[in-house]
């Protein structure tokens, strides 16, 4: 009966979390919304190519549509189309040798051993990209079906393009998917995330609290920082793929593409992300040493988090002016030239106790000069912003 229990715990678990998914598809705009209308447009797709085909022409491999349609229906317009025709011409090169070699040899095991190991090397060409392996599909369905012919494999190539052509209009045509909703989620998770490890370093140093297993977390998230910068730059491409051949993007009521404004903000948080991994790296370095004239002190760590914090809060405001759904707010914005303004502050104020902390000796000097050197850096990338 154990195993009943974990197998309960497991449906009850994987239950919960599609009825997370289906609640956040009700509630509003986002994945589990997208994911849920593409379902529906292909299903709508495969139905209209089967209506069509199957129902109203009654052509005699009418099944071939309904597949095309469903598989057509992408995650973008543009791939939709590509894919669409890579995808046409792998099934008519499997499907045009495999009648060629079908109606010479005249025995399907035959052939099948002749075809298949040349349609998957044709399935290798540069041009059909991933759609090669449909070469293979289509000498199947020629060589599956029992009675080769010409009229067949005709009917088979026709049904493949009709089905095509009603999954990318479809695709293209009713609500076509836009990812600049992602975007701007993603580099604000990024933006949100240097904020928040920030912050936990400043309040530590504040607190006098920064021993060696807070700093090994910090550093840990400062490296998964640089993952999550990863996953904007990908957003951004899908989101300019997404528009691509999009009627959501036309006209005066259209959705904006992204545009330089989301290069400049990924290249500000590539550089804030590598330059948090150094002060966290730095933290981390020090928090690992024994000797305490290694160790920073309070005269240097309370200003030293004083300008984390404003870096911080800088950086908060950044991904709310940068990212907002709305557009960017003028009090927004005023308030990140406040807080860039309160950084340069920090930093000169970091200038000036820099001096009286070290003294004469050499490793303080190294260690606080580092702690600097990172400052500067963050400040830099901030402030030219």
């Amino acid at each position: 009966m154990e195993w009943a229990g974990r197998a309960g715990g497991v449906v009850r678990r994987h239950g919960g979390t599609a009825v997370s998914a289906v609640r956040r598809a009700w509630r509003g705009p986002g994945r589990e919304r997208d994911l849920t209308v593409q379902a529906g447009k292909a299903a709508f797709a495969a139905c209209l190519a089967w209506a069509v085909a199957g129902w109203w022409l009654r052509a005699p491999v009418a099944f071939v549509a309904p597949w095309m349609a469903v598989v057509l229906v992408e995650s973008t317009v543009y791939r939709s189309l590509a894919h669409g025709l890579q995808q046409l011409a792998a099934i008519a090169v499997g499907t045009v040798v495999a009648t060629a070699v079908a109606l010479v040899l005249g025995d399907t095991m035959v052939t099948m051993v002749v075809v298949l190991p040349t349609v998957l090397l044709l399935a290798q060409w540069r041009r059909l990209g991933s759609q090669g392996i449909y070469a293979a599909t289509g000498a199947l369905f020629v060589l599956t079906d029992g009675q080769v012919s010409l009229a067949t494999s005709g009917a088979r190539i026709a049904e493949a393009v009709f089905g095509a052509v009603v999954g990318i209009a479809v695709n293209a045509l009713v609500r076509p998917p836009v990812y600049l909703r992602d975007t701007r989620a993603a580099l604000k998770d990024a933006a949100d995330e240097a904020e928040r490890i920030l912050s936990a370093v400043a309040q530590a140093l504040a607190d006098g609290e920064w021993e060696e297993d807070s700093a090994r977390v910090w550093h840990e998230r400062a490296l998964r920082l640089g993952r999550l910068v990863d996953q904007g730059r990908s957003a951004i491409g899908w989101s300019r793929e997404s528009m691509r051949g999009n009627h959501r993007g036309l006209g005066a009521g259209g959705i904006a593409r992204p545009g330089k404004g989301y290069d400049d903000a990924l290249a500000m948080l590539d550089q804030v992300a590598v330059h948090i991994a150094g002060v966290t790296r730095t933290v981390l370095e020090i928090a690992l040493h024994d000797d305490e004239a290694v160790r920073a002190g309070p005269q240097l760590t309370g200003p030293y988090a004083d300008f984390l914090r404003h870096t911080a809060l800088a950086i908060g405001l950044y991904g709310q002016t940068r990212f907002a759904e709305t557009g960017t707010e003028q009090t927004a914005e005023r308030a990140l030239r406040e807080a860039v303004d309160e950084l340069r502050r920090s930093l000169g104020e970091l200038h000036r106790k820099l001096p009286g902390t070290v003294r004469d000796d050499p490793d303080a000097l190294a260690t606080h000069g580092a702690l600097l050197v990172q400052a500067r850096r963050l400040a830099d990338q901030l402030v030219q912003d």
